[in-house]
């Protein structure tokens, strides 16, 4: 298993997000923001496939649902089947759109979605505007679409993970340059006791992350150039040096769960930036949560 890490997709991504591990088919998918694409990934004969989306595609998720997707768009939510390109609205509608987009999103382990939103710094035409201010806010979206605010003033919303033992979520603002911890209650889906957990790192700011079995946190440095993983405890454990400066984000994938698959963005100068990496690690990561449809 390589210990460093690979390229497997030059994809040319502009902003490459959303990775997660389809154990079922055996692949990867992730998107592009500014593209408003999907690909797919399947490291047995290196296939990549893609699909285009009428708005930015920024967060994907496992459902309860064999062969369906939840797909957050900038303004939405909805439900997609790969294998024919069907998509339906799934309820969910972000208030305040084309002001602010969705960003980050990850199911918890009792099935719900939880998303978070910033001010859009996406184009119509996918180019570029500006980011900041403090117009994020964290959904936590049920079934039917139905959501609640969990908590707001946020700059852009970024690293969604539960430990292992489903007490602690994590959750960063990525204009803070900060990662908190929270104390999360799965029977009620609520999250308190909000508390610093990994914050004013010098390389880069927190962008996307996944959780190993052991429940150290593997952190996308934005600007940085690189991964770092860190105790349950908040404290550096390795950092992993990138051939590339913008990491977005990252997912355990393969059959044994040992391989972190990683997404990137473009950077002017940079041959490999906006492709899709992969690193072998010795502690797997934990299955992908799965969103409750029913």
């Amino acid at each position: 298993m390589d210990k460093e890490p690979v390229c497997l997709v030059p994809a040319g991504d502009r902003c490459g997000e959303g990775a997660v591990w389809s154990a079922d088919e055996r692949a990867l998918y992730w998107t592009d923001i500014n593209r408003f694409l999907v690909h797919r990934f399947r490291p047995a004969d290196g296939c990549v496939r893609s699909w285009l989306f009428d708005e930015p595609v920024v967060a994907l998720a496992l459902t309860t649902r064999p062969g369906q997707m939840l797909v957050a768009l900038g303004s939405r939510l909805i439900v997609w089947r790969p294998a024919g390109d069907e998509r339906t609205a799934q309820g969910f509608i972000l208030p305040g759109s084309p002001a602010v987009r969705l960003n980050d999103g990850r199911p918890d382990p009792d099935g719900r979605f939880w998303i978070g939103s910033m001010r859009n710094n996406v184009a119509p035409n996918g180019d570029d505007l500006p980011a900041g201010g403090t117009d994020g806010v964290l959904y936590r979206v049920a079934a039917g679409g139905e959501a609640v605010a969990c908590r707001t003033g946020i700059g852009i919303s970024n690293t969604l993970c539960w430990s292992p033992d489903r007490r602690t979520f994590y959750f960063a603002d990525t204009l803070a340059n900060a990662i908190r911890a929270y104390d999360y209650n799965g029977p009620l889906g609520e999250i308190s006791g909000e508390r610093p957990f990994f914050c004013d790192f010098s390389r880069g700011a927190p962008d996307g992350s996944a959780i190993d079995s052991r429940g150290y946190l593997w952190n996308c440095r934005y600007g940085g150039g690189c991964i770092v993983r860190i105790s349950p405890a908040g404290q550096v454990d390795r950092i992993v040096e990138m051939p590339v400066s913008n990491i977005t984000t990252c997912t355990f994938g393969g059959a044994d769960l040992k391989t972190l698959f990683i997404t990137t963005a473009a950077k002017p100068g940079e041959r490999l930036s906006g492709s899709l990496f992969a690193l072998g690690v010795d502690v797997p990561g934990l299955p992908e949560n799965r969103v409750a449809l029913d």
